[in-house]
């Protein structure tokens, strides 16, 4: 008689994220549409009643979009679609993104904080009055209506220049893309824009003064800040 074989235990399957969820639907969406490269989403109120869902929960599903590069939301404008992807391949790249999340922020706390150390030492006025437009262009845009997601990646290319360590921002370079997909997932948050403006200030405060221990710790403060995505929990 044959030897009867134990069975697999069975895994638990994963219950979707709701933003996930809605990320099928409107990949499904933009698929039945016939939509193509160039092409505007409907506007978000919307698409929000269609798929019975609040503004809140459908901006984190168009936030995750635009993090794989799918949409380009463009203020005034709305959600243009860049590429038609399969939705398979979509949600793997956020799964994929979800998981590396902690790696990113380990980099930028490593490397942004002693940035802005060295920043804070050997700013010359050109570097710092370039931070400080910098804050102005994202104080700018905030003021009427949009994420600051320009002026704040102007901040942090001003702050890296300022160091004058051409293998520090290398370093930044090679990770500059990782960050661009946590930055849309932070300043897409309620009330972040206003928060990361007003921490960039104090840095700059920090930077202006020559405060190095105070660069350190407000640059810290500010990646512990923005790493705060609610999209990714």
């Amino acid at each position: 008689m044959a030897q009867e074989l134990e069975p697999q235990p069975l895994s638990r399957v994963s219950k979707p994220r709701l933003y996930e969820q809605l990320v099928a639907q409107l990949l499904s969406y933009i698929e039945s549409a016939r939509l193509g490269p160039g092409d505007l989403l409907p506007a978000e109120r919307d698409l929000a009643e269609r798929l019975g869902v609040s503004r809140a929960t459908l901006a984190q599903a168009l936030v995750a979009l635009e993090v794989l590069g799918v949409i380009d939301v463009q203020h005034g404008t709305g959600a243009v679609l860049v590429y038609r992807p399969s939705i398979a391949t979509v949600i793997k790249g956020l799964r994929d993104h979800r998981n590396r999340l902690p790696e990113i922020v380990e980099a930028r706390s490593t490397l942004e904080v002693k940035l802005a150390e060295l920043a804070a030492l050997r700013r010359t006025d050109a570097d710092l009055a370039a931070i400080e437009n910098a804050v102005q262009i994202m104080a700018e845009e905030i003021a009427v209506g949009d994420r600051g997601a320009h002026g704040d990646e102007l901040f942090h290319q001003a702050v890296t220049a300022a160091a004058h360590s051409p293998v520090l921002a290398q370093l930044m370079t090679f990770i500059a893309e990782m960050i661009l997909e946590t930055r849309l997932e932070s300043l897409a948050q309620p009330g972040r824009p206003e928060q990361s403006l007003a921490s960039h200030r104090t840095i700059i405060a920090a930077i202006r003064a020559q405060d190095v221990s105070a660069a350190s710790d407000a640059m810290l403060s500010h990646i512990e800040l923005v790493s705060d995505v609610a999209l990714l929990k």
